[in-house]
């Protein structure tokens, strides 16, 4: 199958394969099959999830199988792949000596709409950013609507708006480095790059691999689009030089070219005029401030109003698992930051508190240094690290704080209460992905959730 030219991509009885059967794969094959398109669907797990998403798709007269990939997904003309599958893969590796052209879900929902894309990337942010753009987008002049790596496949939206079409639409996507592996036409009107720090290590084979990943969300942009980028970045210096699209930055200190500035006290536009004072603003934290500067950077270019941003940082509230407090018992303080998944994010909740924290780290180590984090020993009273990782952050952190080593999650939990003194932070932010134990960072965030309210149960 040629899908050299965007514009000529026609779907409709070809063989398409689907690697993959989470939400992202399902939503896809329901995409294709719409489309008319001859779905088969695999995937090598047989979990809860992926078994009923097989049975709804068998309803629909989609074939598929799990537990293994057999030789009938080789009889394909397109593969559409879950970003959990590496480049890299053996799977990979072998349809592309078939010829079998392969892209992401990102790529292929792309090729079936006109609606303008703001894609947002980054090590951190990404999640706050695109609810916050989400937000102050949807005014009567424009409809924006949320998808991509947020648990909200991009097909899914695609669809629907193919069923009931809204010419005002426009796409908010949250984009990670493994949706991007497999891309070929995806082109925002606006890419924003939040931040880039060492994350994914385990399958990228260098940082400057990894940052690659990132940038090729600009492949295929042109004089006509944008680039939003982080100015307090260094990694983003000289990175865009010689981009065609405008370029535009966001930053905390730096006024040159930002459409916002910021002082010690507010928010002000271009013009000097004031947009919202920072004691107005309901998230805390200069990471979230950051985040909120790209968001109306990005709304502004849409011409969304400066009220309709505004109103977005007074009332926009912390997201689940993004330090969310968890609850207060005997003044110590549970927070459950379940979504750092790597060192810097760990280093952004440290800095997010003056009180005492008993820090607990682990899970599936991904790559980065813990040593990162000894700056920062002065703020923690204790770590408690946990699971896949604990020897690996013991090594790096134990001669500098007290640190104790537990198999699982739930027993650092119940630790936490018997160290912690009132006026403490019980800080999950773990650094490490979650999968050594639970099924994603949001399983993980829940059992710390529920842990710690049955400890008020029992006091």
């Amino acid at each position: 199958m040629d899908i050299s030219e965007k514009n000529k991509i026609d779907i409709t009885n070809k063989k398409v394969v689907i690697i993959g059967l989470g939400k992202s794969g399902f939503s896809a094959a329901k995409l294709a099959h719409h489309l008319k398109a001859k779905v088969f669907v695999s995937d090598n797990n047989n979990n809860k999830e992926v078994t009923q998403n097989l049975q709804l798709i068998n309803s629909l007269g989609i074939s598929g199988e799990l537990k293994n990939h057999s030789e009938k997904i080789y009889d394909a003309d397109l593969w559409i792949v879950s970003p959990g599958v590496p480049q890299k893969s053996s799977l990979i590796q072998k349809a592309q000596k078939y010829g079998i052209p392969i892209v992401s879900e990102i790529e292929f929902s792309s090729w079936f709409t006109s609606a303008p894309i703001i894609a947002v990337t980054g090590s951190n942010g990404k999640t706050t950013t695109v609810h916050a753009l989400a937000n102050m987008c949807n005014t009567e002049e424009i409809h924006g609507i949320l998808a991509g790596n947020v648990g909200i496949p991009f097909s899914e939206k695609i669809l629907e708006d193919l069923i009931a079409p809204d010419p005002k639409r426009i796409f908010i996507l949250e984009i990670s480095s493994f949706q991007m592996e497999f891309l070929q036409h995806f082109r925002p009107y606006i890419s924003v790059f939040l931040n880039i720090s060492p994350d994914h290590l385990d399958r990228y084979n260098s940082m400057e691999d990894y940052i690659s990943a990132k940038l090729k969300m600009t492949q295929n942009q042109t004089a006509e689009d944008i680039i939003i980028f982080n100015g307090d970045d260094p990694n983003f210096d000289d990175r865009f030089n010689n981009q065609s699209p405008v370029k535009i930055p966001f930053s905390l200190s730096k006024m040159e070219k930002t459409i916002f500035s910021v002082n010690q006290t507010k928010i002000y536009t271009k013009e000097k005029e004031n947009l919202i004072y920072l004691d107005e603003i309901a998230l805390r934290g200069k990471h979230n401030l950051s985040n909120l500067l790209a968001a109306s950077t990005a709304a502004h270019l849409l011409h969304v109003p400066n009220r309709c941003i505004q109103k977005t940082m007074k009332t926009l509230q912390g997201l689940p698992h993004r330090l969310e407090s968890v609850l207060t018992l005997n003044e110590v303080e549970f927070v459950n930051d379940s979504k750092a998944t790597n060192i810097h994010s760990v280093q952004v909740a440290l800095n997010s508190f003056s009180s005492p924290i008993l820090l607990i780290l682990g899970g599936q180590f991904k790559g980065g240094d813990f040593k990162k984090l000894l700056p920062h020993t002065h703020k923690i009273k204790t770590v408690l690290a946990y699971g896949q990782a604990r020897q690996t952050i013991k090594t790096a952190l134990g001669d500098a704080v007290r640190l104790d080593t537990f198999n699982n999650l739930k027993d650092a939990v119940l630790k936490s209460q018997l160290l912690a003194s009132p006026g403490d932070v019980v800080l999950l932010s773990p650094g490490c992905a979650s999968f050594d134990q639970f099924k994603n960072f949001e399983d993980r965030g829940d059992s710390f959730k529920k842990w710690a309210l049955q400890l008020e149960s029992h006091s």
